[in-house]
């Protein structure tokens, strides 16, 4: 029996991704902490984490974002937390705007 409670939908993480142009394998190549493919698989479809996992995603997004900016834009970067990536994170602001959107691509 699945319990529905544990899938969430499809996670502001996906929409992040996108719009960063990050797929998954870059992602996971990106990871130092041994992050896989399924882990952001799961992630994106909303599939509920651990915190640590949460966490963990966040700080590998981070790194994977950092790596596209220009060094002079650097600076400006907010780094993203779990609670901005996944909806059922403890603290989650769904009113919450992206302050890096004049960093990504366009």
């Amino acid at each position: 029996m699945q319990d529905a409670t544990r899938d969430h939908g499809i996670q502001p993480l996906d929409h992040l991704l996108t719009r960063w142009g990050i797929t998954n394998h870059q992602l996971v190549e990106t990871s130092v902490e041994q992050l896989n493919h399924k882990q952001v698989q799961r992630a994106r479809k909303g599939r509920q984490l651990t915190l640590h996992l949460m966490q963990k995603v966040a700080r590998t997004l981070n790194d994977a974002v950092l790596a596209r900016i220009p060094k002079e834009h650097r600076e400006n970067f907010k780094p993203y937390t779990h609670k901005h990536l996944f909806n059922y994170a403890k603290d989650h602001d769904p009113a919450w705007s992206d302050p890096n959107e004049p960093l990504m691509p366009q």
